[in-house]
């Protein structure tokens, strides 16, 4: 059975996560040249990097890391060939429930007309007219492609719908596939709603929240210009509280504004974007040191998760890492995978582009990938390989996590194993 196919109601935060379908039996992975474990409470650096070591998986959970010399017996056996393993990649902040696409704004940003966010509105109308299985297999195959990329972990938001139908069924697709849904009702305002935003807010809070809830585990909104305010922001985020949902703010894509400071002052897991951010922005995501761990050990209660594919489908500024990183701010990647803005599952397409252009290092991209995500995503199982972990991980064609950013664009996974279950090559 598929993740997919294993349906289960979300879970919420501080919820035990629910197991997915596994093998049962023993299986070991040796032979590995370089393991990264996100493992800081030991030696090997900010990844916790092994040499020559071995993982056993029992059940879909780490049973034991080690010298591969010491390796127990096992059922079955995977030899990595000396090539490096990682664990998968954990994409906090993706929209995969819509139908349509919208290549030609696409083409039109390349001839130089700005973005906007606008476009949004077109994927509803095309999300709207779809059947449940059209959206389905759209999530699905988004799903399989990012897997097949080393993406094993993957937060799925709504907000393609924008009625209360059409959130709720999206929220139901998006639960067949992951644990982490995420309520974005509060996206844009819907064209029939234009001249009644304040109307529209109150159904958000209303009957499209109590249909949106039974599915969700996270609420979401877009604070931003063209979208909303934060007083309506607040109001939207304060009823997803009440109501046991985990915040997660939309903040500072566009420009600056309050939707930072907002989600700080919320506990907000993440603030996502924030490509524009002002000293205050940055004072308030490092001074509110309770909750995830840092590499260094530092702790953020809320994280910055950056998404350079919108910056790169929009020709946009990328956000300064380099700046969050060194006033001690935790930073995610993820794809922002979704039709308009960032039409890529690829996660290390994004781990190239934050060395690149936002003056990250490597090690500090794949531990944003992973551990980071896992973070922004307020989970311990993944992200890391670790005993009693969840048994989620990548073998590269490589030897080193290195080559995820100096061979950009080079399909470099050869294998993938979620929750210890190995899945199809690419």
């Amino acid at each position: 059975m598929s993740q997919g196919e294993w349906q289960h109601r979300p879970v919420r935060p501080g919820d035990p996560v629910r197991p997915a379908p596994r093998h049962t039996g023993s299986l070991l992975v040796d032979n590995i040249g370089e393991l990264v474990t996100n493992d800081t409470g030991g030696e090997g650096g900010p990844l916790g990097i092994r040499r020559d070591a071995a993982v056993l998986v029992e059940d879909g959970q780490v049973a034991w890391i080690g010298p591969a010399r010491y390796a127990p017996a096992a059922d079955r056996r995977i030899d990595a060939e000396g090539a490096a393993v990682l664990p998968g990649f954990v994409d906090s902040h993706a929209h995969l429930v819509f139908a349509g696409d919208r290549a030609a704004e696409f083409a039109a940003r390349m001839a130089g007309e700005p973005y906007t966010g606008g476009g949004i509105r077109t994927t509803v109308g095309a999300t709207r007219a779809a059947s449940d299985d059209q959206l389905r297999d759209t999530v699905r195959r988004l799903r399989d492609e990012a897997m097949r990329q080393g993406t094993t972990t993957v937060e799925i938001k709504s907000g393609y719908g924008l009625t209360v139908a059409d959130e709720a069924r999206s929220l139901r697709i998006a639960a067949e596939f992951t644990e982490d849904t995420t309520f974005l009702g509060a996206h844009v305002v819907p064209a029939e709603y234009a001249d009644r935003p304040d109307d529209y807010v109150g159904m958000v809070c209303g009957p499209m929240l109590a249909a949106a809830a039974p599915h969700a585990r996270w609420i979401d909104v877009f604070c931003e210009r063209g979208a909303f305010d934060v007083d309506h922001a607040r109001a939207i985020l304060a009823c997803g509280q009440a109501v046991g949902l985990g915040v997660r703010v939309h903040a500072n894509q566009l420009g600056p504004g309050p939707g930072v400071q907002l989600g700080v002052e919320l506990g907000a897991a993440s603030v996502d974007h924030c490509t524009h951010l002002t000293d205050a922005d940055i004072d308030a995501l490092a001074s509110h040191r309770v909750g995830c761990m840092c590499p260094d050990g530092r702790h953020t209660t809320t994280v910055a998760t950056l998404l350079p594919g919108a910056e790169f489908s929009t020709r946009s500024p990328y956000p300064d890492a380099r700046r969050l990183l060194d006033a001690g701010v935790t930073v995610a990647l993820a794809t922002d995978c979704n039709p308009g803005s960032s039409y890529t599952s690829s996660m290390p397409f994004c781990i190239a582009l934050a060395v690149r252009e936002m003056r990250m290092t490597p090690a500090e991209a794949v531990w944003a990938a992973t551990a980071g995500g896992a973070a922004a995503l307020r989970r311990d199982d993944v992200g890391r390989l670790a005993r009693g972990a969840r048994a989620d991980l990548m073998i590269l064609d490589a030897p080193s996590h290195l080559h995820l950013a100096y061979r950009p664009g080079v399909p470099l996974i050869r294998q993938v194993l979620h929750n210890g279950v190995p899945q199809c090559r690419p």
